[in-house]
């Protein structure tokens, strides 16, 4: 099979996984480039699957724009406060030795599988406004997630929904919708910086977003079905994140 069509069905599979559990799916794109697509360079991999996380979240923020789910002004202030960070985390990861930051994506991974098993409330104000108490939180908190999500080239969704949450008060469905403007914001600038290095495939990712458009509708009939059973799903799919943490720390 040629390295864009298995590139496509990578797609697919996180696409698949994003639209049936919420964040962390896209931590899966990388690993997989590299050990099942066969790209040598963790920052070309790293690089080129930031480049599509960015497009599957634009994607995702059009409709939850829609449905009127996004707090933009807490939106706007952390994911530009995050700019920044996540432009420094992708210049200090470029400067690493491909194979120990493969070895620092692995423990992100297991923070994020472990970040899924935590019990999830959705207490919160559904009518939270922004002020100046919030600010500060906010832009801190951005900073914080827009470097890891930077240095890691993922989408950070673990880490801007719960600090949208804890800086403003909001309801997590809130908060999920509202992390996708960071999420589209780090990504974008994360494969800028990884692209002006010449550290990005554009045919795999061309392949990667036309393969999650795939997963993504063939995960909706099956997200009703797991609705009825959430942590069940989001605990088998952490352990499966884990197992390929472990896998990187061992074929490393």
């Amino acid at each position: 099979m040629s390295a864009l069509l298995l590139a496509m069905l990578g797609g697919a599979v996180v696409g698949l996984l994003l639209t049936l559990f919420g964040g962390g799916g896209s931590v899966l794109a990388t690993p997989w480039l590299i050990y099942v697509v066969g790209v040598a360079d963790p920052h070309l991999a790293i690089g080129t699957s930031a480049a599509a996380v960015a497009v599957n979240a634009a994607t995702g923020l059009t409709a939850q724009a829609r449905a009127g789910m996004v707090k933009w002004p807490c939106a706007i202030i952390f994911a530009s406060s995050g700019l920044a960070g996540a432009l420094i985390g992708a210049h200090l990861a470029k400067q690493m030795d491909g194979r120990a930051l493969l070895v620092w994506f692995a423990f992100a991974m297991i923070a994020i599988a472990v970040s899924m098993l935590l019990p999830k409330r959705n207490e919160g104000d559904p009518e939270v406004r922004i002020d100046a108490a919030k600010v500060r939180p906010l832009a801190t908190l951005g900073l914080a997630a827009g470097l890891a999500a930077g240095f890691f080239g993922i989408g950070g969704g673990f880490l801007i929904a719960p600090g949208l949450m804890a800086a403003t008060g909001m309801t997590l469905a809130n908060a999920g919708a509202s992390s996708l403007v960071s999420v589209a914001v780090f990504g974008s600038a994360t494969s800028a910086s990884y692209a002006a290095s010449g550290l990005v495939s554009w045919p795999l990712f061309v392949a990667l977003v036309a393969g999650g458009g795939i997963g993504t509708l063939i995960a909706l009939p099956l997200s009703r079905r797991l609705a009825r059973q959430p942590r069940a799903a989001r605990s088998v799919f952490a352990v499966m994140v884990m197992a390929v943490a472990g896998y990187i720390l061992i074929a490393r």
